[in-house]
This record gives C-alpha cells, structure tokens and sequence, in this order.
C-alpha cells in the first residue's frame, strides 16, 4: 500500500489514501485459476449398455388384419363386410385380448367422410389396439 505524503505548506499534510488493487486482482486470478481446475469436466453423454451382435431372427410372421373403409363408410374385415359398429368392435376387443396383437392396418378410401375413419381409429384405441397403422395414405397427397 502506498501513500503519498507530501507538504503543501499548511499545517495539516494531504493524506492519499488509494488502495492498491493490484494484489486484490492477483488474488481473484489465482483463485478464478484453482477454481476452473478443481471443477471436472461435464460429459453431455449417456452410458448404456447395448445388446451385443445380431439380434435373433423372428420365428413367426406377424398377423395382419386390414380394415377397409369403403366411400360409403362401410367398413371390411379383411375383405368381409361388417354390419354395424358393434360387430368392429367385438373384433378389435378379440385381436385386443390376443398376447402377441395381430397388426391392424386401417386403409381409408379417399371419398369417405372423416367421422367414418374416426370412429374406427377412436373404436381401435379405447378397446386397447396398440399395432395400428394407417395404409394407403399417397392417395391423399395432392
């Protein structure tokens, strides 16, 4: 720390009282220095374990149901026509309870009314299809 200490001629000398910072500053370096060292390095990754090799080939060819939705929004169990709402639904409740569900591929015709192909999608999710797919959707493109 300095101080300047002159004589200005009156009886009572100007004290400067500047606080060297230049220690203070050294000292926040080194710290800001030990700190940046101290902290480990952040990894943004995940570690997981995954399967080693090939994975086996399936055994069995998976089961696929069509459902066609016809202009008229009459709706076709592979390729059999339904009579009514309830008779779709017992089909979907049947491939619903089956342990390994059969795909179900819903294929719209590009004339029917969009309340038809909703009540079937809206029937498929609350009776717990989970293999649902839509088929035939390059029709729509313009």
């Amino acid at each position: 720390m300095g101080m300047n200490v002159g004589s200005s001629g009156g009886s009572e000398p100007d004290v400067m009282l500047d606080i060297n910072t230049t220690p203070l500053i050294d000292v926040m370096l080194v710290l800001i220095i030990m700190l940046i060292i101290t902290i480990p390095i952040q990894l943004h990754s995940v570690n997981l374990n995954m399967p080693q090799g090939a994975p086996p080939p399936s055994q069995v060819e998976p089961v696929v149901v069509t459902i066609d939705i016809d202009f008229d929004g009459t709706v076709l169990w592979n390729g059999e026509a339904l009579p009514d709402r309830a008779t779709l639904e017992a089909r979907l409740s049947q491939a619903a309870a089956l342990p390994d569900q059969p795909e179900v591929h819903i294929r719209p015709n590009k004339l029917v009314e969009y309340k038809s192909v909703a009540m079937v999608l809206a029937s498929a999710q609350r009776l717990g299809v989970t293999k649902l797919g839509m088929v035939g959707n390059e029709q729509f493109v313009k």
